[in-house]
């Protein structure tokens, strides 16, 4: 279900069907789901400016492309979960409308388009606007069965990407139309009404040629034309059209007998001049209209029609709703005319078939299928994701490790720690710090102290602030860390997660085994005996996990330590334990579900097998990392697509393949290089560089979370779009990943440009 909605296209008082219907169907959704988000964007014609509703957000320039392009930036980063087009060829700048086009390629979200127009015989520009349109949304909309054949047969739309959803209709009593007659003069009268904005094809002058001959039956007959010159007209030739039948009544004679009502009026004075007509005549001339909105309000309030064939009279009008008749055909409007008022039975039954046929077609409805067809869209999004247009050709870099840039690491850390999370790319103060973080960050800084591609900074500065954290979260009576710290510095807990535990071992012990500063290494070692032993008392795998990491890099310090020596071969078994007795031919893996930090487990389980000469334990974690990384290819898939934090995946389930998180890049990158490193097969490489490109934008939305200007992560991949938020666990899983990747060149190649070949 969306939580976000915006609408694209007219808006009233803007004088148009499109924004008479675009403001319909927004007041329905709004009064359907009123906890739903809702706004408008609406296109401004030349030279005019709108009181727009509050509901309007943002307005763009018919004219101004770049309008176009800022509506699509300003969509992106509003956090809107869907966006749906409301589409005519003229109400979009430049050539038949294809301005549009500029803002959709942008869009980062679901798109859904109803399309109000649908020709049989396109021109060269109108096809190639909406051939892109459609290839660009992720469901189309139309409201008539014709239009939906029209996309099949000479568009080529797949039949399962439309929608028929029909016009919308207000929720009307069937009423007897003397009740309304009094406000408009017309009692006593039989009225005949035709509504909507003028224009010539309208063929509203056929109808007053038929009066000559229906006053001769019925002389208390009087036509109501209701509405205003439609704008584009009024600016081209004036009221030339309104004034050609104004003197075309007068020369029939029949001036007495139609009246004009030239004005734009609310939905309010709308119901009441429909429901005072008697016949309801839609007299167009052409019969390529794939929707009528007045037609359809005709219908919803009960009305006897007459129409000319155009499409979607036909369809509407099918099953006695309503009498057609031919083109331009005067005569066969006035024997229309006359046979239904003359036959009250017929006139009335045809009202209550038109009228029941309505029920289904009430806004409330409409807004119901709108919301389905919203969620088939986010549905159909997770299920098949793609990129946007302008990532899909946005060039990436991907056969080249980017440069190290310890610019955000900088940014989110003060002078207690790494902060939690990030506003975009500002530090979030409001979330504080945890304890998970400042030990990513000191295993970071820890590696870079050592790379000789970043050896001319200093970290040793930040790997003291961030095991300074470590000291701190520390709780000498419990024998544990605490996790969340408060920007105030105020423990939120008196207890830590046993995987925040697990991950301060890691931290400890990396800081053991690679730094030659004797101040970090006291300091680390004393708190490591401190805190390590508790570790055999965990239930949680993965802190399991983390703090064999930890022990690994404390024995490569003090291989004779017995006691460490043993604590890690206990967790170790534990994990071959709970894998052999989990594992089955379907299911290769630890647990009955694939949640986080995945390739941490297996990664544990091949080091301390390795370490430890136990070769089964090297085999069961070969054999549950090559698994995993099955199921993160999703079968023939080549692009490394990680388990989605948004429901996980279970032995008995579906997959959540969103949202992906970049901790599972960082994991499955360190695996398969140590698996690389056991076994020399290529497979693991090209795994490993896999995951790393997914951080590079090889990845399901072909964008880059990594972000070279400000050397942060965004923090993961939604179905739609990145969470441009780069956090703290993010960022320190690229840069830990990134250090691994360069770390391997730099051990295994002579070379000193760092290739990162793509695997053919």
């Amino acid at each position: 279900m969306p939580t976000r909605i915006a609408l694209i296209g007219n808006h009233l008082p803007r004088q148009c069907g499109i924004a008479t219907f675009t403001a319909d169907l927004s007041d329905a959704i709004a009064s359907e789901y009123p906890d739903l988000g809702l706004f408008v964007i609406p296109v401004n014609d030349p030279d005019s400016a709108y009181q727009y509703p509050a509901r309007v957000r943002l307005e763009i320039t018919q004219e101004d492309e770049s309008s176009y392009e800022r509506a699509g930036d300003f969509l992106n980063f509003n956090g809107n979960d869907l966006v749906c087009l409301q589409h005519e060829y003229g109400i979009y700048g430049g050539a038949a409308g294809r301005y549009i086009l500029t803002l959709l390629r942008r869009l980062k979200m679901p798109l859904v388009t109803t399309l109000h127009t649908v020709l049989r015989e396109p021109d060269r520009e109108q096809r190639e606007v909406l051939d892109e349109i459609v290839f660009l949304s992720d469901r189309i909309i139309v409201m008539s069965e014709y239009a939906a054949g029209l996309l099949r047969d000479v568009y080529d739309v797949p039949a399962e990407k439309i929608d028929m959803i029909p016009h919308g209709v207000p929720d009307l009593p069937f009423s007897d139309p003397n009740y309304f007659k009094d406000l408009f003069g017309t009692e006593g009268k039989q009225v005949l009404l035709t509504f909507g904005l003028l224009s010539p094809n309208k063929g509203i002058e056929n109808v007053i040629r038929a009066l000559p001959r229906i006053l001769e039956e019925n002389k208390d007959v009087v036509y109501v034309v209701c509405g205003v010159t439609h704008p584009h007209v009024l600016r081209s030739e004036g009221e030339r059209y309104r004034s050609g039948l104004q003197r075309l009544a007068e020369d029939l004679g029949v001036s007495s007998h139609v009246v004009f009502h030239n004005r734009f009026v609310n939905p309010e004075e709308l119901f009441e001049h429909v429901g005072s007509a008697d016949i309801y005549i839609t007299p167009y001339r052409q019969e390529a209209q794939v929707v009528s909105g007045t037609l359809a309000i005709a219908l919803g309030a009960g009305k006897a029609v007459i129409s000319t064939p155009y499409w979607h009279a036909k369809e509407l009008l099918a099953g006695d709703r309503g009498i057609l008749v031919p083109f331009d055909n005067h005569e066969a409007i006035a024997g229309a005319v006359i046979g239904l008022l003359h036959d009250g039975a017929i006139r009335h039954a045809m009202r209550k078939r038109a009228y029941l046929y309505s029920r289904g077609t009430t806004w409330q409805k409409t807004a119901q299928a709108y919301i389905a067809c919203f969620q088939r869209a986010r549905i159909g999004r997770m299920l098949r994701p793609r990129p946007a247009l302008s990532d899909l050709f946005a060039a990436k870099a991907m056969d080249l490790l980017p440069e190290f840039n310890s610019g955000h690491l900088q940014t989110m850390t003060d002078d207690t720690g790494i902060l939690q999370h990030a506003i975009f790319t500002l530090p979030n103060y409001s979330e504080g710090y945890t304890t998970d973080d400042n030990a990513r960050a000191l295993i970071v800084t820890m590696r870079l102290n050592n790379s000789p591609l970043t050896s001319c900074e200093d970290y040793v500065a930040l790997s003291r602030r961030y095991l300074a954290f470590l000291w701190l979260a520390f709780n000498e009576k419990s024998g544990r860390f605490r996790n969340f710290l408060s920007y105030g510095r105020e423990w939120l807990e008196d207890v830590g997660s046993e995987d925040s535990h697990g991950r301060s071992l890691w931290a400890l012990g990396s800081v053991l085994a690679s730094t030659g500063d004797t101040g970090l290494r006291l300091a680390a070692g004393r708190l490591f005996e401190a805190a390590s032993a508790i570790a055999l008392s965990f239930t949680s795998p993965r802190a399991w996990a983390f703090s064999i990491l930890g022990m690994q890099g404390y024995l490569e310090k003090f291989p004779g330590d017995r006691y460490v020596q043993s604590y890690r071969n206990e967790l170790a078994n534990r994990l071959l334990t709970i894998y052999e007795a989990t594992r089955s031919k379907e299911w290769l893996w630890f647990e009955k579900t694939l949640a986080y930090s995945n390739a941490r487990l297996s990664q544990a389980l091949i080091l301390a097998g390795d370490s430890s000469d136990n070769q089964r334990m090297v085999e069961a974690g070969l054999e549950s990392l090559r698994w995993l990384l099955a199921e993160q290819h999703r079968g023939d898939e080549a692009t490394f697509v990680p388990i989605g934090s948004r429901g996980f995946a279970f032995a008995a389930g579906m997959k959540a393949r969103f949202d992906q998180q970049p901790i599972e890049a960082c994991g499955t990158v360190s695996s398969c290089l140590l698996a690389y490193g056991i076994t020399q097969q290529q497979q693991w490489l090209d795994e490993a560089r896999s995951a790393f490109r997914w951080f590079l934008g090889e990845n399901d939305l072909q964008i880059a979370l990594y972000d070279p200007i400000t050397g942060g992560c965004r923090d993961g991949l939604h179905p739609d779009r990145v969470n441009e938020n780069q956090g703290a666990e993010s960022t320190l899983s690229f840069l830990m990943a990134l250090l691994d990747m360069q770390n391997f060149e730099i051990t295994s190649s002579t070379h000193t440009h760092l290739e990162m070949s793509v695997p053919r």
